[in-house]
């Protein structure tokens, strides 16, 4: 079993409140768990308004597929996301066997 995560640190547009950041982060995230078929959730700088922190996980029998599905994710946020910049991106891949 192989498990890989993705975790985006976004910078948002003009944003006034955080009920305008969740107007924002929320079609992102269902965006990212409907095109990728992988969990997607924000996992930080929930009180920050200009800033979000993006998770998404997968879990899969090939690293190969684990790898294109992240890889997906990302393209799709630097792409099809003009509204929010992406800033930076962690990856990480396990085994079982680790």
């Amino acid at each position: 079993m192989w498990i890989g995560w993705i975790e985006f640190d976004l910078l948002l547009g003009d944003v006034q409140s955080l009920k305008e950041k969740r107007a924002i982060v929320r079609p992102i995230l269902a965006d990212l768990s409907r095109r990728t078929e992988a969990a997607a959730a924000e996992v930080g700088s929930q009180d920050l308004r200009r800033r979000a922190q993006l998770g998404v996980s997968v879990v899969g029998s090939d690293a190969a597929h684990i790898r294109d599905v992240l890889d997906r994710a990302e393209r799709l946020l630097a792409d099809d996301h003009p509204e929010i910049v992406l800033l930076s991106a962690r990856h990480g891949l396990s085994s079982s066997d680790d």
